[in-house]
């Protein structure tokens, strides 16, 4: 049964439901049919009538995908649902969101599929959300079947958060991965699979960025508690049409919607949410090419900005490039760079890049805190380290991230060393564009001041590869500022 665009935003619905049909003693299904034309809405809603005495609902659901011209994007259909208590933009109702990663998934009081959220199976209008990512010439045909299993409830499930504190190192340098996925979103591995690989990486900190859903929150107690030194922030990445956001180390059971454009003028009350909720803001791969990834909000709102996502690639260089052009603004509002894996699955690889952040101790808290001031840099692997400070002959001295605050004649030193990245080219880069570069090298000391240079950061790249551009960085730092 199709339907008009305009009925679509009419009334939310695109379906024509089925009677519900006994399957067993204690089950039966409903089916719900419809057409998705082209143009159509990014959500819409279909209602789904539980009625009382329901202990389990299954969901599974099929789409139509006809061939299509070269050239023209096909049919994609994502999926999530909302309780009795309604689609309401903010997320009140919201029980859970797997993208296009799952073709079903259950929710029970005491347990629920990766991405959904166990709970009281309320009776009352449900909604299956449907997200039509893209919609081919012809329309989407989909037919979903509810499978509901009456009983008494099953007890409760009780969150197991992860600890916002562990055992560090005092005031230290410490690895982290802000952007990776597990089964709770469209990733391949499970949290405790995630913390065994992120320890091998060399991480002492990660945070759960699962794509529009805060699911996995629950279950990374159990995963923190075996492995004692690692960090688990939680988050999310809220993955809108125009752009892709990382909330960082919000309080855990933060759910944050993602069902808006740009054009709706709405972000910056989720970005507040993020901020009330004790979160970063951190813009994801701002320059991606894929549809919906490149970021279209603006940097308002933003305390950090993720210039170097996975594997290094052109769009990582523009991400690099306009973030710097914003450093010439100034220290009034600047925002620091981050780097993540962006982990889905293998051969991607956690940690690969990280932050390396300084920072007070091994907690949330202090994680954050060093995050926001730029007390970080981005580095391929743990094995590649950077020390890269300025000093005066007075004894002024400033760190990754501080503000040399001296005259404007006053000779600086930058002084820069790097360990585990052998061969490759040390760069100073400042306000003016890049101002020293030593070949092939270790260590480098350069000679400024105030008035030549408005902040002094450094690249360490390895050899091009398509010369004459520049090659992947081992590591990138935030800037020192000298004023």
């Amino acid at each position: 049964m199709a339907i008009s665009r305009r009925e679509l935003l009419a009334t939310g619905a695109a379906a024509a439901a089925g009677p519900l049909t006994p399957t067993g003693q204690d089950t039966a299904t409903r089916t719900l049919r419809g057409t998705i034309p082209p143009g159509a809405p990014d959500w819409v809603y279909v209602p789904l009538e539980v009625p009382p005495g329901i202990r389990e609902l299954r969901i599974s659901y099929a789409y139509d995908k006809p061939p299509v011209p070269s050239g023209t994007p096909g049919n994609a259909l994502d999926i999530g649902i909302f309780d009795q208590r309604g689609t309401a933009v903010g997320g009140r109702g919201f029980r859970g969101w797997s993208g296009g990663a799952r073709t079903e998934f259950f929710l029970r009081a005491d347990d629920a599929t990766p991405g959904y959220l166990p709970g009281p199976m309320e009776p009352g209008r449900w909604h299956v959300a449907l997200g039509p990512y893209t919609v081919a010439p012809g329309g989407l045909d989909y037919e979903i079947t509810a499978t509901f299993t009456s009983g008494d409830p099953a007890p409760p499930a009780v969150p197991a958060y992860p600890p916002q504190r562990v055992r560090g190192r005092g005031r230290a340098w410490y690895r982290g991965d802000c952007h990776l996925h597990s089964v709770h979103s469209d990733g391949r591995r499970t949290p405790a699979e995630l913390a065994g690989l992120a320890r091998a990486a060399g991480l002492d900190f990660i945070n759960s960025s699962e794509h529009n859903t805060h699911s996995a929150h629950a279950v990374w107690g159990p995963v923190a508690e075996a492995a004692p030194e690692l960090l688990v922030l939680t988050g999310e990445e809220v993955t809108t049409r125009t752009g892709h956001v990382l909330a960082v180390g919000t309080a855990p059971g933060t759910f944050v919607d993602w069902r808006y454009r740009a054009r709706d003028h709405r972000f910056g009350r989720f970005a507040h949410a993020i901020h009330k909720a004790g979160g970063l803001v951190v813009p994801a791969h701002p320059h991606a090419t894929c549809i919906g990834c490149a970021w279209k909000f603006g940097f308002g709102e933003a305390d950090a900005v993720e210039v170097w996502n996975g594997p290094w690639t052109p769009d990582d260089e523009v991400a690099l490039a306009s973030w710097d052009a914003t450093l010439r603004g100034g220290t009034e509002r600047w925002l620091p760079a981050i780097a993540s894996s962006d982990y889905h699955r293998d051969p991607d690889r956690v940690g690969t890049p990280q932050t390396v952040v300084l920072a007070d101790d091994l907690s949330r808290e202090a994680i954050l805190a060093g995050l926001r001031a730029g007390h970080s840099y981005a580095a391929e692997s743990s094995a590649v380290s950077v020390a890269f400070d300025a000093v005066t002959a007075r004894g002024a001295h400033a760190g990754i991230g501080d503000r040399l605050q001296v005259p404007d004649d006053t000779e600086i030193l930058i002084r820069l060393s790097v360990t585990g990245a052998d061969g490759c080219d040390l760069r100073l880069v400042t306000h003016q564009g890049v101002a020293f570069t030593a070949p092939a090298a270790t260590s480098l000391e350069w000679r400024t001041t105030a008035s030549r240079a408005s902040y002094v950061r450094a690249e360490v790249r390895r050899p091009p590869q398509i010369p004459p551009l520049p090659g992947p960085p081992a590591a990138l730092t935030n800037p020192i500022w000298l004023a």
